[in-house]
């Protein structure tokens, strides 16, 4: 009994030493023995924890002070940064407020502006896009009005070249022929460059006799090269492969446009057309053009402008000797798409030198053309439904084909051909795309059902890629491109019908 002296004492003093032979009493006493001893461990645990929780406290206080300066430091640190980017953000941030805040305040604000900046992108690329696709229709539409009425023009000028006519009558349809063939280079320069902006042309790669393709170019541009007192010379490398795989229209465009160039600024020169074999391996060959001429040169100053279209200096050219100023921007994008550039040496008063190169995969066998060319053209027991609306047109061709033997039925749309393939066995469709009552895509599509073996040659005024694509997909065979040369649709014919 440790804990309750004082209470036994009293206890002794009132009841005397019975007390220590009393059970009850001696109970009591126990008890209170044991309540001091559990007040007396309570209170020791009690002391220990507030001296646990003075030491956590303290340590946590470290902590957060800690935690406080580094936050301090912080908020510092963003404020400047933010202030070092946009200084009037400070007339925000500095206010009496809690500087957090501000600084979030400031922050939902450019990001307000993000927002509407991107809207305002996004408006801008949509409209640009409108741009674009109502560029694509206008050119495809003007790809067709310009070049269905010169087809016909083009046509009739090749069917009168092989009558009978007095000299001065061959001299007058020559000019005629060559002035449409300018204006048809001139439209394609025009046409190309919107396509070639917007990436829509694809090298179509095939056999072609780089011989062949400078004999055809010296051809084309002889005339108007005699009328200037030019000599144009020829030289093609021995060496060459006899058959490369290029697209011929695109190569050809680009030497056409640098021969034209230096027939335009040459008068009694000389202009060269080269072709030399600059390196071979057993599949490639890497051959170097140039056309060179003894005109009247180009200033330092311009020589690196006038691959740009519609600079000054193109447009002072092209005001003093003629043309639409886009003939060399077109020859620059038609080389990229070889992955090549073009070159320039030149002297004023003594001519110029454009050059580049080309490398090209061999080609295998032999072309096309030349195989379809290689007996007389016939066309004898071949039977040919045309599908065109434009008068001129089926007069052209119906005569070209009629020329060569062939048989011709005519449907003016699309609707009326269906009916006639239903009708008569043909040996091939030519169907014009752009037609009244029912267009060529629809007509092929609906041919397609019960007839997939004739062929369909799409006849476009715009073979561009989108077009292209489009005529395999409605399941047209192949292609002729307005405005085309009677040799050309001799070709189709023949390469297609079952009996020729």
């Amino acid at each position: 009994m440790q804990y309750h002296k004082l209470l036994e004492k009293q206890i002794e003093k009132t009841l005397g030493g019975q007390h220590k032979f009393d059970p009850v009493i001696q109970q009591f006493l126990k008890l209170v023995d044991q309540s001091y001893k559990n007040f007396e461990n309570e209170q020791q645990l009690t002391e220990h924890a507030f001296l646990v929780s003075e030491k956590e406290y303290q340590d946590i206080l470290h902590t957060l002070q800690l935690q406080n300066n580094i936050y301090s430091q912080s908020v510092k640190k963003l404020k400047d940064a933010i202030i070092a980017h946009d200084p009037q953000a400070a007339a925000i941030i500095d206010k009496e407020d809690n500087i957090l805040i501000n600084i979030k305040a400031w922050l939902e604000k450019q990001i307000q502006k993000r927002k509407e900046t991107e809207a305002e992108l996004i408006r801008a690329k949509e409209q640009a896009e409108d741009g674009a696709r109502a560029k694509s229709d206008f050119l495809s539409v003007m790809s067709h009005e310009i070049r269905t009425p010169l087809n016909a023009i083009i046509g009739i000028a090749h069917l009168l070249l092989q009558d009978q006519l007095l000299p001065s009558q061959l001299e007058n349809l020559k000019a005629l022929n060559i002035s449409a063939e300018n204006l048809l280079r001139l439209i394609n320069d025009i046409l190309d460059f919107g396509k070639i902006e917007e990436g829509k042309i694809v090298l179509a790669e095939k056999n072609t006799s780089l011989q062949q393709l400078a004999e055809n170019i010296k051809t084309a541009h002889h005339i108007r090269a005699a009328e200037r007192g030019n000599t144009i010379n020829m030289i093609v490398d021995e060496a060459l492969p006899k058959y490369v795989l290029a697209d011929e229209v695109r190569l050809g465009q680009i030497l056409h446009n640098l021969l034209s160039n230096a027939v335009k600024f040459t008068r009694n020169g000389v202009i060269t057309l080269q072709m030399a074999l600059q390196k071979a391996t057993a599949d490639e060959a890497t051959v170097y053009f140039s056309v060179t001429d003894t005109g009247v040169g180009i200033e330092k100053e311009k020589q690196l402008l006038i691959f740009d279209r519609f600079t000054q200096a193109n447009v002072d050219i092209a005001r003093e000797f003629g043309g639409s100023g886009l003939g060399l921007a077109i020859v620059k994008r038609l080389a990229a798409l070889y992955n090549s550039d073009i070159y320039l040496n030149s002297e004023v008063g003594h001519g110029s030198t454009f050059f580049f190169t080309i490398t090209f995969k061999k080609g295998k066998q032999e072309p096309q053309q030349q195989q379809a060319f290689a007996g007389k053209n016939d066309l004898s027991g071949i039977k040919v439904l045309l599908v065109e609306d434009v008068e001129f047109n089926i007069m052209v061709a119906k005569k070209m084909i009629t020329n060569w033997n062939g048989a011709v039925d005519i449907a003016e749309n699309g609707a009326i051909a269906i009916n006639k393939v239903r009708q008569t066995e043909y040996d091939i469709v030519l169907m014009d795309l752009q037609m009244p009552v029912m267009d060529g895509y629809n007509a092929t599509q609906h041919i397609r059902n019960f007839n997939d073996a004739i062929p369909i040659i799409a006849l476009t005024a715009s073979a561009s890629a989108d077009i292209l694509q489009r005529t395999r997909e409605f399941g047209m065979t192949d292609y002729l491109a307005k405005p085309f040369k009677p040799g050309e649709l001799y070709e189709m014919i023949s390469k297609y019908s079952r009996k020729a």
